[in-house]
């Protein structure tokens, strides 16, 4: 058994955890929207057609910034088609995934059900194919009372009140050379530095993310978002990070220390905000949106990327196992370390396409990423602390020495809610929580997930191989909580202590 000590101290603080690391993502590829979210000839579907044993998973799961319409689909993306009478709205080929877009679920039909589900609407505007003007008639038509153009066409549709939505995305990934209208980063950088100053024009108030490097294996990478921020410095509040990692070598060990690698990405990132904020002499140093993350290797090959001209075909179809939640558990785990710079995530993506829930005409299942999800964003509330993992460590071949304890830490008044991945194979671990300044008096709740066979998956057949429960395996004595955690685990618990 490994024996580790968390060591954390009440005044040696990191920031307060932003809700919004507990976003989502939700785009017009595959069977997201059509056959996932929405799905009128469905048993479960409420007055607009959305699915509501799909919402009440969401609402488990309780997500904060929801990211739409996408993705690489907004690049090719014009939202007057997706509002008006449905009939009138046109069948278009969207070239970003191949498939046939109906566009029957457009902006205010997503704004309805981010009302249902309490969501923060974060919009993606299209700076591939799309202009300037675009995209601010667009935020006229969400934000603006009434009495122009563009407000009063929404008037016209049938919803007399703004949305109000306050977060915008300026494009998607234009450092990719997949991405439709992809240009050098000047280019772009020019393009969202226009776009943005004429947003705000229309509203003052909104919040902007400017498309960072989308990944680290791009020859652009960091030097992407150098350029764009020193033409954009000044008009965006966010830069967006992305990171898909996957066990491409089918070595678990290997697989679950990837988070040095989710660390390092997110500190390098920050360090060109940080860089161009003294260098530039901005008047604020630029945080971090991780609007796209997850696992996600399987399905991406040619197959599961093309939908062939087909409506709502099954693309990036991922099935989830224990290994990859606990790998979810640890990119959390990071965002919650870095709340001095992360201040939006979001989990690309929530129905279907590489997603914790999954469904099958009208059954639906939850993958084993659902559990960590949950389990953390219902402690989420609070102020990051910094942590100090005293205990064993193992040398990964990728991603350097890791140590077995992956962590973070959160208080809120006097609750304390500690997160921990056991990243041992095969040893069971015991974990004392030592706070230099205060002491654990008592365990209010706690959850766990665990397994023998890290390729443990949910299916139809056996929905619940791999679940979260409660966990009461804990001592608590001289003000140390003492918890015992078995191999290959996942677990999340909130303590009362006394300072």
């Amino acid at each position: 058994m490994h024996k580790t000590t968390l060591h954390l101290h009440t005044a040696f603080t990191v920031d307060r955890v932003d809700p919004r690391i507990f976003g989502g993502f939700l785009e017009h590829m595959g069977r997201a929207v059509n056959d996932g979210v929405y799905r009128p000839q469905s048993a479960h579907a409420d007055d607009l057609g959305f699915r509501k044993d799909v919402q009440a998973a969401l609402k488990r799961l309780d997500f904060t910034a929801m990211r739409y319409p996408g993705g690489n689909f907004v690049s090719g993306y014009h939202w007057l088609d997706g509002v008006g009478p449905r009939e009138n709205r046109p069948k278009v080929r969207d070239l970003a995934w191949q498939s046939i877009e109906t566009n029957e679920v457009g902006t205010n039909e997503f704004m309805q059900l981010s009302n249902r589900m309490g969501w923060t609407p974060m919009m993606a505007v299209n700076l591939g194919t799309g202009t300037p003007e675009e995209a601010r008639n667009w935020l006229e038509y969400t934000n603006i009372e009434g009495g122009s153009k563009w407000a009063d066409l929404r008037r016209e549709h049938g919803f007399e009140k703004p949305w109000d939505i306050k977060l915008w995305c300026l494009g998607n990934e234009m450092d990719g050379h997949w991405q439709i209208g992809h240009v050098p980063a000047e280019n772009y950088a020019i393009s969202a530095q226009q776009t943005a100053r004429m947003m705000r024009m229309c509203d003052p108030d909104i919040e902007l993310v400017v498309c960072g490097s989308c990944t680290t294996g791009l020859p652009t990478y960091l030097e992407w978002d150098r350029k764009v921020l020193e033409h954009c410095r000044d008009e965006v509040d966010y830069l967006s990070l992305h990171r898909y990692v996957g066990n491409h070598n089918d070595d678990t060990v290997d697989y679950l220390a990837v988070g040095n690698s989710i660390d390092d990405q997110i500190e390098a990132t920050d360090a060109v905000c940080h860089s161009v904020w003294k260098t530039k002499k901005t008047r604020k140093k630029v945080k971090l949106s991780f609007d796209e993350w997850n696992v996600w290797y399987r399905a991406n090959k040619a197959e599961h990327v093309d939908g062939k001209g087909k409506f709502a075909p099954p693309l990036l179809e991922e099935v989830y196992n224990l290994e990859d939640a606990l790998v979810a558990a640890g990119f959390l785990n990071s965002f919650i370390r870095h709340a001095d710079s992360v201040k939006i995530a979001n989990l690309a993506q929530i129905v279907n396409v590489i997603a914790p829930i999954f469904t099958r005409g009208d059954e639906m299942i939850l993958q084993t990423i659902f559990y960590p999800i949950e389990m953390m964003s219902k402690r989420r509330e609070g102020i990051s602390l910094q942590v100090q993992v005293e205990g064993p460590s193992y040398t990964s071949a990728s991603y350097g020495e890791v140590s077995f304890l992956d962590t973070s830490a959160i208080l809120n008044g006097d609750r304390l809610s500690v997160f921990f991945v056991n990243r041992d194979l095969e040893k069971p671990m015991e974990v004392q929580v030592k706070i230099g300044d205060a002491s654990v008096t008592e365990l209010v709740d706690a959850e766990f997930l665990a397994g023998t066979d890290p390729k443990a998956h949910n299916t139809f057949d056996a929905p619940h191989r791999v679940y979260s429960c409660v966990h009461e395996d804990v001592t608590i004595s001289n003000g140390v909580a003492t918890i015992s955690l078995p191999p290959m685990c996942v677990y999340a618990g909130t303590f009362k202590i006394e300072r």
